[in-house]
């Protein structure tokens, strides 16, 4: 037995993408020392990179993500939402595996928005609503259930579905992106294209961790300074980042099965607790009110919502933030499609999508719709005026001063910071999952990554968001990393739905409804017994006739 597992350990060493990894912590070098030796140049060619970006690739983002709702409908709803992904029963139970895709949404960086995302849509609204108005107030929630909605999850479950359709059900070999495009495209994962495709996955990853890393940093030091009357310090940012760079390390090492399920565990449960606590302790009639009033207003205006751009006006709302959060949630649709690969097998794409789309959702808007109510309440009211002290003292500190606001405050900042930790603990363990994943060659079905190259990638993952901290990056320079390293993975993404489609139309196309209801593996058996694929035909025959019979 421990041969075995000393074999299985040295094959998964030899298999390291040597060559990946070693490009990758070229470019992270090469990116902490710009960002150190040239601070303000940083600043301003961020700046300068984030307009021209979204100025030119805007409304391509904003179509495809309105076209990822319209797919995804439409997949749970046809035949193909019957399509079993791999065969066997499922590995996690229905709370942890729905509690694991609520935590792939709500990364710690959410328990920064939840409390202050109204507050910049209230002063600079979008849909041409009058700035700090009551119209703008109202419209406030809605767009953050917009932005923290339907949309996302469906731009989620295309990738995770194609992703998991071609492990699962085609049994292609391989998690890494690269290996799935070859699947589609018939271009060798070992060509140039093939190799770029993994080396941008690894480099979007960092990307979208920058500003999740570096904001729920920020805010716990914050939080804590005011907690404890100690400085808020880059010192206390990089404690609190190497700290969890540790616990997460450790999460890792001993894999996803324990590491993954405990987080996933503590961090849901602990955002329920935390949203009902705020939601039965706070303005709870008014809370209820406006978080129905929200959603109402999103439904409403939910077309207008994805596709405005405010072609005559200066478009600066749906670039800056529509625009912005598709890409924030497409760097995250690589690993959350490993992630989802890995937990889903032996489910119906419509368990799955069901699973994303109305659990993920119910997560954020709870969650959403009990802290901003909270948060708004107490501008009304005249306690907090988040958008003054906004632009007085900084997002990080209003936080704090709502927390400090709630009765039993200094209990509740402690949990809320606590909570914090935990699910970037949680976030992170499942990113070094996805990176060592995609810099293994050749990962079986039922294969780990080796746990050391997922040590390896926790400790580099906190190597940018530090040198952020280091010269006080502000958020407008976050959300530029972020865009610069999603655009790549709106290509990428719509190779995925068409190879989605293209794979089901092959294997299900002429199977009637009924007959992948009663028999929802009939092509994981047909892809498992032979490559051929007219022998489908006489599987589905045969099949026919028992149902018949």
């Amino acid at each position: 037995m421990l041969d075995s597992t000393s074999k299985s350990s040295a094959s998964l060493k030899s298999r390291m993408d040597v060559p990946l990894i070693l490009f990758s912590i070229l470019v992270i070098g090469l990116s902490v020392a710009g960002l150190m030796l040239f601070p303000q140049q940083s600043l301003i060619l961020a700046d300068k990179a984030f307009v021209s970006t979204t100025s030119l690739f805007g409304s391509t983002v904003q179509m495809v993500g309105f076209v990822c709702v319209l797919l995804i409908a439409w997949i749970a709803c046809s035949k193909y939402g019957n399509i079993r992904l791999g065969e066997g029963k499922p590995q996690y139970s229905n709370t942890s595996w729905v509690f694991m895709f609520i935590c792939a949404g709500l990364g710690s960086a959410t328990m920064y928005w939840a409390f202050m995302e109204w507050t910049y849509y209230y002063m600079t609204p979008g849909l041409d609503i009058a700035p700090r108005s009551k119209e703008a107030i109202e419209y406030s929630i809605a767009y953050s259930f917009f932005h923290w909605g339907i949309t996302p999850w469906a731009i989620y479950g295309i990738a995770s579905l194609a992703m998991a359709y071609h492990f699962h059900v085609r049994k292609n070999p391989g998690l890494r992106l690269s290996s799935a495009v070859e699947a589609i495209t018939g271009l060798k994962s070992t060509s140039l294209v093939g190799r770029s495709i993994d080396v941008i996955f690894l480099l979007s990853t960092f990307g979208g961790l920058v500003l999740t890393i570096t904001l729920s940093s920020s805010t716990v030091a914050k939080g804590l300074s005011m907690l404890f009357d100690v400085s808020d310090s880059f010192a206390l940012k990089a404690s609190l980042v190497i700290m969890v760079t540790l616990v997460f390390s450790l999460s890792s090492y001993i894999g996803i099965g324990e590491g993954m399920q405990r987080l996933a565990h503590a961090a849901c449960g602990l955002t329920l607790v935390f949203a009902l606590v705020v939601l039965v302790l706070g303005p709870t009639a008014f809370t209820l009110n406006n978080i129905s009033n929200g959603i109402g207003l999103m439904l409403q205006n939910f077309v207008h919502m994805s596709l405005a751009t405010d072609p005559v006006g200066s478009g600066e709302f749906a670039r800056g933030w529509t625009v912005f959060y598709w890409l924030y949630w497409i760097t995250y649709t690589p690993g959350v499609a490993l992630f989802v690969t890995r937990v889903s097998q032996g489910r119906k794409i419509r368990e799955v999508v069901l699973a994303m789309v109305l659990g993920g959702c119910g997560g954020c808007w709870l969650f959403f719709g009990s802290l901003q109510s909270f948060a708004i309440h107490q501008f009304l009211t005249g306690v907090i005026d988040s958008p003054s002290l906004l632009d007085a003292s900084g997002g990080e500190a209003v936080v704090s001063m709502l927390l400090a606001s709630l009765p039993f405050g200094k209990f509740l900042a402690a949990g809320y910071f606590l909570l914090m930790l935990v699910f970037l603990t949680s976030h992170l363990d499942a990113v070094a999952f996805s990176v060592a994943a995609t810099s293994t060659r050749n990962l079986q079905e039922g294969e780990d990554p080796s746990p050391k190259l997922r040590l390896f990638w926790c400790l580099m993952l906190a190597a940018i968001p530090l040198a952020m901290l280091y010269i006080n990056a502000p958020l407008h320079t976050l959300k530029t990393v972020v865009t610069l390293a999603a655009i790549p993975f709106v290509v990428v993404l719509a190779i995925k739905m068409y190879g989605l489609f293209k794979w089901m139309r092959e294997d299900y196309g002429d199977i009637p409804a009924h007959i992948i209801e009663l028999n929802p593996e009939i092509a994981v058996a047909e892809h498992t017994v032979a490559e051929d694929r007219s022998s489908v035909g006489r599987l589905v025959g045969v099949k026919g006739e028992n149902v018949t019979a």
